[in-house]
């Protein structure tokens, strides 16, 4: 019996028939290069590598069904826990054959053609897409291996705006099959192992790739559940390549006078997909224009709040992706509008009518779930200095200054200390935001209550406030403790 489950093992470990295909895949891809002009021979090699990718999709859809219903079966029979032991769905045959076509398409050869290169990429992110872990659980492992290949993540991310924008689809279908997996506290090994695979993914865009998380953050932290924290630093620590952040930790540094500071930041995002589908986009383009009328921040509050029926599957009594989105909508157009009008301060008395209030409404009608989410998406924007950064870092300290409830000055301290405590890279703006919420007299931080209720808390914020408060020839010490964002970027992009 020993002696035929190797046999068995044996047979399931066989190779040959993939290999094989694989081998005739690429002779007729090469006869075609000899064979047709290029003209045609581009379009030939492009269906051609489709069909091949379109049938091993279909073969694993088979295999899958078929899995699916023999475990179905098996589990109503006596011999259950026998039938399952072969039954269970194995994904290595695919992962090899993706595997050995991407080497192949790699080999010096076939390189030196590059007119097929975007179209051929664009055929295997389909294939990604389609066999995405949402759908094929099975498979989740051989997935996140191809999506990262360095075969293939970094070809396809090196043709900029159109790599870019296949990639990001890919990277959120990790995200959304891994967020409802992360909502628990207590993770398997399984997911835990996944999670590692996410984090070097992110570590490795930040190296080679940070203008990419630069223009896709906010559907990037869309698509993460809140509770991710170091996931989403990473993701906002990202500064593009040509930009030396200044040191958060100088003394007396002057945000306002930096020249970066007034540019915008490039989003590829699409930030107004989830106030579409909510069907609000006209309300509030007419309440920013007209600030009228006075019962949308009341509609918008029910909009926000999802039926009972959706409450179970998003784990939240909140639509958080309609959140996020409003939230940098409305601050893109106060920009906006400061902007055209160059000589008026931050707190401007329009800026406050339509974007202050709004803030303010949802934070007083929110509860405490509420509320760290809105705030959540206002930290998002703390990134690298840019006009967003500097505007949602005012609004923190202006709701912080302006509240007359504890409760939310608490809050707004707990979304910058946790993204804080955790390991480095931290977000320059969150550092510069947190730093004058300490140094600043006029928010009389430290006294209120919540810095000082519990020991543990006390010395927390007091190892906090003693490294924001180093000089200058100390900051290389204290960001062994705290980072930069600056720091971490650089460190990670030493060569090996």
């Amino acid at each position: 019996q020993q002696q035929q489950q190797q046999q068995d093992e044996k047979r399931v470990l066989s190779y040959t028939y993939v290999d094989g295909f694989c081998k005739l895949i690429m002779l007729l891809y090469k006869l075609i290069s000899m064979s047709s002009p290029s003209a045609q021979s581009f379009n030939k090699k492009v269906t051609l590598m489709t069909h091949a990718l379109s049938a091993m999709y279909l073969a694993l859809i088979v295999d899958s069904d078929s899995t699916n219903k023999k475990s179905d079966s098996s589990s109503t029979s006596s011999t259950a826990v026998t039938s399952q032991n072969n039954i269970k769905f194995d994904g290595r045959p695919y992962f090899r054959f993706l595997v050995i076509l991407l080497a192949e398409l790699n080999s010096p050869e076939i390189l030196q053609d590059t007119s097929s290169t975007f179209a051929i990429l664009t055929s295997f992110s389909n294939i990604f897409h389609w066999t995405q872990p949402s759908l094929y659980p099975a498979f989740a492992f051989s997935w996140v291996e191809l999506i990262s290949h360095r075969l293939f993540m970094p070809r396809l991310l090196s043709l900029k705006a159109q790599g870019w924008s296949l990639f990001h689809h890919l990277l959120v279908d990790l995200f959304k099959f891994l967020e409802p997996l992360l909502r628990s506290v207590e993770l398997n090994d399984t997911i835990r192992l996944l999670y590692k695979g996410c984090l070097r993914i992110l570590l490795v865009l930040l190296h080679d790739f940070p203008e990419f998380l630069c223009e896709y953050h906010f559907s990037l932290c869309d698509a993460i559940p809140p509770s991710c924290i170091q996931l989403r630093n990473l993701i906002l620590s990202a500064f593009p390549r040509n930009m030396r952040l200044p040191d958060p930790f100088t003394p007396n540094l002057k945000v306002d006078l930096l020249p970066e500071i007034f540019e915008s930041p490039r989003i590829m995002s699409n930030i107004t997909q989830a106030i579409i589908n909510s069907q609000l986009k006209d309300d509030l383009d007419i309440w920013i224009r007209t600030h009228g009328p006075s019962t949308f921040p009341t509609t918008l509050l029910q909009k926000i709040i999802l039926p009972p029926s959706e409450v179970p599957k998003m784990g939240t009594r909140y639509n958080v992706s309609l959140i996020n989105s409003v939230v940098l909508y409305v601050g893109m157009h106060a920009i906006s509008m400061m902007q055209q009008a160059p000589k008026a301060g931050m707190m401007t008395a329009h800026t406050q009518t339509f974007a202050i209030e709004l803030y303010q409404h949802l934070l007083n009608e929110f509860d405490a779930e509420g509320r760290y989410l809105l705030l959540n998406a206002m930290a998002n924007q703390l990134r690298y200095p840019n006009n967003h950064t500097h505007y949602f870092s005012w609004i923190l300290l202006f709701l912080f200054s302006d509240s007359s409830q504890e409760i939310i000055k608490e809050q707004i301290t707990r979304v910058l200390l946790e993204r804080l405590i955790v390991h480095r890279p931290h977000p320059w703006g969150l550092l510069i935001t947190f730093i004058e919420l300490i140094k600043n007299p006029r928010y009389d931080f430290w006294n209120h209550s919540f810095t000082h209720c519990a020991p543990e808390i006390k010395k927390l914020f007091e190892s906090v406030a003693a490294t924001c408060n180093s000089t200058t020839q100390q900051t290389t010490q204290t960001t062994q403790v705290v980072g930069t964002a600056q720091n971490a970027q650089q460190s990670t992009r030493q060569p090996e």
